[in-house]
């Protein structure tokens, strides 16, 4: 089976549908996050090359037909209108690491719609987590205030997938390395890591730990300080480091600090390595950090040089889920929208103008940039295939950086950020009142039919002889 199984059922209900009406004409549906979680004064775009990967490379093949009629219980013959389905559709997107705001779309999609349709959870889950978590991560750059920020999230993540997304996307928003191998090869990031308690467990001291720990690794040496007693572990860390010849100690030498009262332990730790004579030796701290946790301790003064940051991170404690939707907004060339409670969508293909002070403004697709107005969505992908090249990981971390060095400094805030606020177009407001009224009149004609309808089955009833 490929990826075309990745999906919910009712996508599949859906496309068979669409396919047996003889609904193929095109569709555009719109990607974007409704609301701005608790905690976030901005979000960075993220999951769109996995989705382009995905959209690229869709087909659905005998095995996915197979799959789909037995979580039906349906014979395969039934679903044999979707063998063959590719994606043959256009993308247009905002590119990995632009900052977004609540409300503007990240996609949209527009094919023939049982494709834009079937593709639209796996394109969901891909922007819906790694905007999540590539959010998550670019706040911990902001509270470490120039300290390297290193990814130590792998073993928590919610699976493999997630981990070295994990790592790709801190390293995009500005982290230092990861400690995930698989994803340092393939992204070519610097590998970090250090050691366990159970290695230092696993000796008889924790000199006897350090000095084999220094014998098998010519250099530079982390020590783990804080197995038994954290202040006797860095003097024990820091006789076996004076031991070392410079090229084994080398200028990247540390002890880490894993629990406790950081802040405290970090002053007394480099206390100590200062009267060692081991000033170059760095603390790197690590144990449930996060933003906020690095925000205190950078305000606090400790004398920190290195933050690991792991499973508040990984998996967004804090706001695990973005509220993102993926809705329909034209079909066939009529605007669509829905107007349910708390759920209004915009009507029609649209496009994101990026003002000065990120006072943007979302309008329809083919209007002209409002003053200094600059369009954020792209085409990326048409007739089902890439337009450009994939970027480098260096390239959309400069456009991160470029877009964070604008932000409003209220956004950039750890704790209580002020987010801004993208506004409607005058021709986008004006569509959607044409669509409401549109809707409106299509509903009281539906009624009155309906009502109709009722009064002459009743007089046709009452007509029958008795």
């Amino acid at each position: 089976m490929s990826d075309a199984t990745t999906t919910d059922l009712y996508e599949v209900t859906m496309a068979m549908s669409y396919l047996r009406e003889g609904m193929t004409r095109p569709a555009t549906f719109s990607l974007f996050v409704r609301d701005m979680p608790p905690g976030r004064g901005f979000l960075v775009a993220a999951g769109l090359e996995s989705s382009l990967d995905f959209l690229s490379g869709f087909r659905v093949d005998a095995e996915d037909v197979d799959a789909f009629a037995s979580a039906l219980h349906r014979p395969p013959r039934d679903l044999a209108p979707l063998l063959g389905m590719e994606f043959t559709g256009q993308v247009r997107a905002v590119p990995e690491g632009r900052i977004v705001l609540a409300g503007e779309p990240l996609l949209e999609v527009t094919a023939p719609l049982p494709e834009a349709q079937l593709v639209e959870t796996y394109v969901l889950n891909q922007v819906n987590h790694q905007t999540t978590v590539a959010s998550k991560a670019a706040r911990c750059v902001l509270a470490a205030a120039g300290h390297p920020v290193v990814d130590f999230s792998l073993r928590r993540t919610h699976g493999p997938q997630a981990g070295f997304q994990a790592a790709r996307l801190s390293a995009m928003v500005g982290f230092a390395g990861t400690s995930n191998v698989a994803a340092a090869i393939a992204e070519g990031l610097s590998a970090v890591g250090t050691m366990a308690h159970s290695y230092i467990e696993a000796f008889g001291t924790e000199e006897a730990a350090f000095r084999a720990f220094a014998r098998s690794h010519p250099g530079p040496v982390t020590l783990l300080v804080d197995t038994y007693d954290t202040e006797e572990g860095v003097r024990v860390a820091a006789r076996v480091l004076r031991d070392l010849d410079d090229a084994a100690r080398g200028p990247g030498s540390a002890v880490r600090l894993d629990s406790g009262d950081l802040g405290a332990l970090a002053l007394r730790a480099r206390a100590l390595l200062d009267a060692a004579g081991l000033p170059e030796v760095r603390i790197i701290a690590s144990g449930g950090l996060d933003e906020y946790a690095v925000d205190e301790l950078v305000r606090s003064g400790a004398p920190i040089d290195v933050y690991a940051v792991g499973t508040r991170v990984g998996v967004s404690a804090d706001a695990p889920f973005l509220d993102s939707a993926y809705k329909m907004v034209e079909y066939d060339g009529r605007p669509v929208m829905k107007l349910s409670s708390a759920k209004v969508t915009a009507p029609g293909q649209k496009q994101v103008f990026r003002r000065p002070g990120y006072a943007d403004v979302i309008g329809l697709r083919e209007e002209q940039p409002p003053g200094e107005g600059v369009p954020l969505l792209e085409t990326v992908l048409q007739n089902g295939r890439r337009t450009v090249e994939r970027p480098t990981l260096d390239e959309s971390g400069e456009r991160f950086a470029a877009d964070l060095a604008v932000l409003p400094p209220a956004a950039r805030r750890i704790r209580a950020p002020l987010a801004p606020r993208a506004t409607a177009s005058g021709q986008l407001t004006a569509l959607a009142d044409r669509v409401r009224r549109r809707i409106a009149d299509e509903a009281l004609a539906s009624s009155a039919d309906l009502r109709n309808h009722e009064r002459s089955a009743t007089g046709t009833q009452r007509s029958v002889p008795r």
